[in-house]
């Protein structure tokens, strides 16, 4: 038998399981009651800020995210606290300025994060670096922060072993704490983890970190395979948000490792007793069409066209919508050619929307590239960073004939944005995290300060009578 290495678990109940499941729709006020039994598990760290959980708290929730982070730091006395950060576009979808990026990174840490899983949807590395230098430079200063660089795993010819490994010295080199492999969907098959973790460890001494969703129903058996390969840490969800297009149930991964040299050493009980917490509240979700029993099974699609369920899903409501459903096969057809005439990216947000879009409008067209979206002439001209593989330069020539291409760091390219932002929204600023939800989102941002505004005061801005100042409390 190999020697004691119990697995590291991070639980991810309260950022992607959600997110996963009931489109990010968690309010805290549900998470703090049993935060007190999660932090006695001895999980490696709790997931639960970044991804879509910002601008979902914002827009839906009416809450601010800020706050969220604190409150939650205040519950977890002993546990980590970790988030999803999406490089150079922070939460955001556009690439924001380093002075940005270095200011979020700052605010988040002193609100509570521990670690920042940083990644980039073409695995630009020079889409990362910045956010890990803001992380470090916190680290030196304050000995708190943890710079986590994900890789974004996708099928492809340039997607060999060696560019793995390649990528994994590159992390290493570039200062990052750990390594996450982010397998959005579903796709990383179990000998293939096995192989990927032994090859990127006989080059690495970073800890890598292994992220899946078992939306083709293989991620049991991967996080199985990549465990006894070697892997450090695995990320799943108390079962009642787990397994569909979520990640595996934690209570079954520890149970799968019980008495093993990887036995974990959490408490069952206390883990049934987390999961009776959240089993009301699936129920209420699955009563009210929040949860979907769609998402909660195996979609094998995913593994025979390599494509996300949720592209999937976008695809044919944009197909249903133009009335045009039976070209669902020739749709499913042209994704492969869209996404290598644009450099094989990897199909996480926002590259699968962009090209899962595009692949619609060249077989509803009749004609590829005769109508081009903003945000594929932007990936063309390089605004998203680079790709893995040149892009088809024949379509580069038709649909941004002429055009010089960026080929530096595309935030190279941006002057610093920190005061501008701040003198556009100073009416609305009560803390310094205000401006950076504004950076992010600025009209979702404003509609939630004038909400927050009206609670403060007692007023009911929609019974306003703005024009005589008159305000009904």
């Amino acid at each position: 038998m190999p020697e004691a290495k119990p697995i590291k678990i991070t639980e991810t109940i309260l950022r992607d399981a959600h997110q996963s499941l009931i489109a990010t729709r968690m309010p805290t006020e549900l998470m703090l009651p049993i935060i007190d039994k999660m932090d006695k598990v001895g999980y490696n760290s709790v997931e639960c800020w970044g991804g879509a959980t910002f601008d979902a708290s914002l827009r839906f929730l009416k809450e601010d995210p800020w706050d969220r982070l604190r409150k939650l730091r205040d519950g977890f006395k002993n546990t980590k606290l970790q988030m999803l950060f999406r490089g150079q576009n922070i939460l955001g979808y556009r690439p924001y300025a380093d002075d940005v990026v270095d200011s979020f990174v700052e605010k988040s840490i002193a609100n509570g994060i521990d670690i920042i899983r940083i990644f980039d949807c073409f695995n630009d590395l020079r889409n990362l670096q910045e956010a890990v230098n803001a992380t470090n430079k916190i680290k030196a200063r304050e000995g708190r922060g943890h710079a986590q660089v994900a890789l974004s795993y996708t099928l492809g010819d340039a997607y060999t072993m060696e560019y793995w490994i390649d990528m994994a010295k590159k992390i290493e080199e570039m200062g990052a704490d750990s390594i996450c492999i982010k397998d959005m969907a579903g796709l990383l098959v179990p000998y293939k983890a096995s192989e990927m973790i032994r090859e990127m460890k006989a080059v690495t001494k970073l800890p890598i970190q292994l992220h899946t969703h078992y939306t083709s129903g293989v991620a049991g058996m991967t996080y199985l395979k990549a465990v006894e390969a070697g892997v450090d840490v695995i990320d799943c969800a108390i079962s009642p948000f787990a397994m569909g297009t979520s990640q595996p149930a934690t209570e079954v991964m520890v149970e799968t490792f019980k008495g093993t040299p990887y036995d974990t050493g959490y408490d069952q009980n206390l883990l049934a007793e987390i999961a009776d917490y959240f089993r009301p509240y699936r129920d209420e979700c699955l009563a009210n069409g929040l949860l979907n029993p769609k998402v909660m099974g195996v979609d094998i699609k995913t593994l025979l066209y390599q494509v996300p369920g949720g592209m999937l899903s976008n695809m044919v409501s944009q197909l249903k919508e133009q009335n045009a459903e039976d070209k669902y096969y020739d749709v499913l057809k042209e994704i492969p050619k869209v996404r290598k005439d644009l450099g094989e990216p990897p199909l996480v947000t926002p590259s699968s929307q962009i090209v899962g879009t595009q692949a619609v409008f060249n077989v509803l067209m009749g004609e590829r590239y005769k109508m081009a979206t903003d945000q594929t002439k932007d990936v063309l001209r390089g605004k998203y960073g680079q790709t893995v593989k040149p892009m088809n330069q024949e379509v580069i020539d038709k649909v941004i004939p002429g055009e010089e291409r960026i080929t530096c760091r595309p935030a190279d390219l941006l002057s610093n944005e920190m005061e501008k932002l701040e003198s556009e929204m100073a009416e609305w600023k009560q803390q310094d995290e205000d401006v950076l939800s504004y950076a992010l989102f600025p009209q979702v941002a404003v509609d939630f300060f004038k909400y927050r505004q009206a609670q403060q005061e007692k007023v009911d801005p929609a019974k306003a009578d703005v024009k005589n100042g008159a305000y009904p409390v």
